[in-house]
C-alpha cells in the first residue's frame, strides 16, 4: 500500500486525490528520477487536472484498483502532475502525445526513460487497456530496451521541434514584416469566418469550445471593418452561447465547453480562466453594440465568480468546479420536470425549455430555446431565484480551490475593465483586494519572484511568462481603472521580471520557464493561442500598452521584436495565433494615449466606457510618464488631451468633444 502522504503535502488538490491510492505516486521531481534510475524502471508520468472528468474515470478504475497498481509499482515510477500547477511539464509531454497519436488531452499517459525523454504516450485507457499496455511496456523494457531509446531520442527530437518559436519554420520563405500588414487582420478574420457554423455560432462542429481569443479577434475586425457582416457572426455566437446550456442560467457563468453543435449539453466542468476570459469578450461585445443582453451576461457571470466557492474568503479565485457532484457528471445542474414545476411555476420551465422527457439522459439542462433574449419577465425571475436557491441545497461539485497566479490575474484584468465601463465600484474594489492578495502571497521571501500556485497559505513553484505576462496585464488595467498610480509600479515591476527572466534574445520571444528554472527536455516558446490566450500574445499586447502609458520604450521593443519574428507564421496560420494576430494590429496601428487631469469623472467616464482597443489612459495620480510632464499645474486642471506619440492635439474639456475625438 504507497503512503498517504506523498501527494498529501502538495498545493494541488488534484494530486491530493491520489494521495490514498494504491499506486506509490510521486510528485514531479528530482526523487522520482534518481528512484528511477535507482531501480532501472520507466517512468510512467500521469497529467490531469482536478475538474478533468476521465482524470476521475481513470483514477476510480485503475489507480484505485490494488491489481492495477501492483503493476505499476513493481515495474515503473509512478508520476502525478496537475497541467494547472506545471504546464511547462504539460506542454512538453502533450507534444510527445501528439507526435505519438495525432492528438491529444487528458489525463495524459506517457512512459518515459529515467532521464526523462518519452518513449510512448496517449491520453484516456479503460482498465484492461491498460494493464496490456503495461505489460507490454514492461516485456520491452527488459528485452528490446535499444527500440525504446531509439523511440525517445526521435520523440525528444520531435518534442524540441514542436516547442519551439513556430515562425522560425516558415522564416525562410515567409514575408518578414507580415505582422505590420493591414491585411493580416482582416485575412485572418476571413479564414476564422469560413469556418464559422451560420445556425449555431462558433466554429466547426462538435465539440465545441468558446475560443474567446478567436471571438475576440473577431470583434476587434468588426471594429475596424464596420459593415462587414463580422459584429453579426459574432452576436449569433454570444446569443447562441449565452442560450445554451453551457451557460449557467440560475448562477452565471459558462461551463468548459458544448459536446453539441447546438452549445446545448455542456461539459459540466467550469473554469476560472474561461470566465474571466468571457466575462470580457461579452464586455467588448456590449461596448461595440450596447446590447443590453451582452452585458447582462458579463454582470451574471462576475457575479458567479464573485460568490463562494469561487471566490475564497480572504485570498484570491479558486481555479474551478468539478463536472460531477456525488459522483455523476452533471448532477448539479439538471432538472426534471415536476422538480421546476413545483419551485418555479410552469411560465418558468416554458422559459427554460423544460420538458417531461428533458434533454438530456431523462433530465433538463437548463437553456434558453429563445436566442438573444435574455431579460426575464417578473414572475420567471422570481421562478429563477427559487431554482438558485434550491440548488443550493444540493451537493456542490468538487472544488479546486488552488489560487493560479495567472488566472487570478485574468480576472483581475476582467474586474477592472468591467467595473470601469459599467459603473461597478464594488467590482474594483474586488479586482484591487485579489491583486493586493496576489501581492503579498503569490511572491517568494527574500527575492520577490512571483509564484504560480497557492492552497491553504502555501505557495510554490516559480511563476511562468503567462503569469507574468497576465500580471502586467491586469495591473495595468487596474491603474487605467482606478486611477492609482502604484498599479503602474507594479504593472512595471512584473514586465522588469518577464524580460529578465523569460526573454530570449536569440529567437525573439518569451520562454515558458524562467532562465533559471528547472530545466526540461526542451525549453518550450508558448505562442498557440487555443483555449486561452498565448504567453506571448498576451505579452505582445500588454507591453506595447504598457510602453505607451509609461514612454518606457524597452517595453514596446520587445513587442516588437517578438511580432517581427512570429511574423511568417502569422501569415501562414494566423488561426493559430489569433490574439498574436490582434497585438499585430495594435502595433501597426499604434496607441492613442488619453490623459485626464484634475476631477473629471465625466471625461474618464468617456473613455472607460467605449470599446478603444487601440487607446490608453492616465488619470487620477500622477506617475512618471511623458503624459503627465507640464500637465499637473492648475492651468492644466480638468482638461482631457488627447496623444499619439505623446504630440497631443488642443486640450478638451467637454465630454462631448472627447467622444467626438476617439471616434473611428
Amino acid at each position: 500500500m504507497a503512503p498517504s502522504n506523498r501527494l498529501a503535502g502538495e498545493t494541488s488538490p488534484y494530486l491530493r486525490q491520489h494521495a490514498g491510492n494504491p499506486v506509490d505516486w510521486f510528485p514531479w521531481g528530482p526523487e522520482a528520477f534518481e528512484e528511477a534510475k535507482a531501480r532501472d524502471v520507466p517512468i510512467l508520468l500521469s497529467i490531469g487536472y482536478s475538474a478533468c472528468h476521465w482524470c476521475h474515470v481513470m483514477a476510480h478504475e485503475s489507480f484505485a484498483d490494488t491489481g492495477v497498481a501492483a503493476v505499476v509499482n513493481a515495474g515503473f515510477v509512478a508520476v502525478k502532475v496537475d497541467r494547472e500547477e506545471r504546464p511547462d511539464v504539460d506542454s512538453v509531454y502533450m507534444e510527445a502525445v501528439q507526435a505519438v497519436t495525432g492528438g491529444g488531452g487528458w489525463p495524459m499517459t506517457v512512459l518515459l526513460l529515467p532521464d526523462g525523454r518519452p518513449f510512448f504516450g496517449g491520453t484516456y485507457y479503460p482498465r484492461e487497456q491498460f494493464v496490456d499496455l503495461l505489460g507490454r511496456v514492461s516485456e520491452a523494457w527488459r528485452e528490446r530496451r535499444a527500440e525504446l531509446e531509439g523511440a525517445a531520442e526521435r520523440l525528444a527530437d520531435a518534442v524540441r521541434s514542436g516547442t519551439a518559436l513556430p515562425g522560425s519554420g516558415w522564416a525562410s520563405g515567409g514575408d518578414p514584416g507580415a505582422a505590420r500588414s493591414a491585411s493580416l487582420l482582416p485575412a485572418a478574420a476571413d479564414a476564422l469566418l469560413a469556418r464559422f457554423d451560420p445556425e449555431w455560432g462558433g466554429f466547426g462542429r462538435a465539440p465545441k469550445f468558446p475560443q474567446p481569443a478567436a471571438l475576440e479577434m473577431l470583434v476587434l475586425a468588426g471594429a475596424r471593418s464596420a459593415g462587414s457582416g463580422i459584429d453579426e457572426a459574432v452576436a449569433l455566437t454570444l446569443d447562441a452561447m449565452a442560450a445554451g446550456g453551457i451557460y449557467d442560467h440560475l448562477g452565471g457563468g459558462f461551463a468548459r465547453y458544448s459536446t453539441d453543435r447546438r452549445w446545448l449539453v455542456p461539459h459540466f466542468e467550469k473554469m476560472l480562466y474561461d470566465n474571466a476570459l468571457l466575462a470580457r469578450l461579452y464586455l467588448h461585445a456590449w461596448q461595440r453594440t450596447g446590447a443590453g443582453r451582452h452585458r447582462q451576461v458579463v454582470a451574471e457571470t462576475i457575479g458567479y465568480l464573485l460568490r463562494p466557492p469561487m471566490r475564497l474568503a480572504g485570498a484570491g479565485f479558486a481555479s474551478a468546479e468539478d463536472a460531477d457532484s456525488e459522483g455523476v457528471e452533471g448532477r448539479f445542474y439538471v432538472w426534471d420536470e415536476a422538480e421546476v414545476h413545483d419551485v418555479a411555476g410552469p411560465e418558468t420551465a416554458r422559459w427554460y425549455g423544460v420538458t417531461p422527457q428533458g434533454n438530456w439522459e431523462g433530465h433538463n439542462i437548463l437553456h434558453r430555446p429563445d436566442r438573444g433574449v435574455l431579460t426575464r419577465p417578473g414572475r420567471v425571475e422570481q421562478g429563477r431565484r427559487a431554482l438558485f436557491a434550491r440548488r443550493e441545497r444540493r451537493v456542490r461539485p468538487g472544488l479546486d480551490d488552488k489560487v493560479l497566479t495567472e488566472w487570478n490575474a485574468m480576472a483581475v484584468a476582467a474586474l477592472a475593465e468591467a467595473g470601469a465601463a459599467l459603473g461597478r465600484p464594488d467590482w474594483l474594489d474586488a479586482g484591487a483586494e485579489v491583486a493586493t492578495f496576489l501581492l503579498r502571497s503569490l511572491r517568494r521571501p527574500g527575492d520577490g519572484r512571483w509564484l504560480r500556485s497557492w492552497q491553504a497559505g502555501s505557495a510554490r513553484h516559480l511563476a511562468y511568462a503567462g503569469d507574468h505576462a497576465w500580471l502586467v496585464e491586469a495591473f495595468t488595467r487596474l491603474a487605467e481603472a482606478t486611477g492609482r498610480a502604484s498599479w503602474v509600479a507594479e504593472a512595471a515591476a512584473a514586465a522588469d521580471d518577464l524580460v529578465t527572466y523569460f526573454w530570449d534574445a536569440t529567437t525573439a520571444a518569451f520562454r515558458t520557464t524562467a532562465r533559471d528554472a528547472e530545466p526540461l527536455i526542451a525549453w518550450p516558446v508558448d505562442t498557440h493561442d487555443g483555449a486561452l490566450p498565448s504567453a506571448n500574445s498576451v505579452a505582445a499586447a500588454a507591453l506595447l500598452r504598457l510602453s505607451a502609458l509609461t514612454g518606457e520604450s524597452r517595453y514596446g521593443r520587445h513587442a516588437a521584436a517578438l511580432l517581427e519574428a512570429m511574423g511568417p507564421a502569422l501569415a501562414a496560420a494566423p488561426l493559430a495565433f489569433t490574439g498574436m494576430v490582434a497585438a499585430a494590429d495594435l502595433a501597426r496601428t499604434g496607441i492613442t494615449e488619453v490623459a485626464v487631469t484634475g476631477a473629471r469623472p465625466d471625461l474618464v467616464e468617456v473613455v472607460q466606457r467605449r470599446y478603444l482597443p487601440s487607446a490608453v489612459l492616465a488619470w487620477g495620480e500622477p506617475f512618471d510618464s511623458p503624459l503627465w510632464e507640464g500637465r499637473t499645474g492648475p492651468e492644466a486642471d480638468g482638461l482631457a488631451f488627447v496623444c499619439r506619440d505623446y504630440v497631443c492635439h488642443s486640450p478638451l474639456a467637454d465630454a462631448g468633444a472627447l467622444a467626438a475625438a476617439l471616434s473611428p
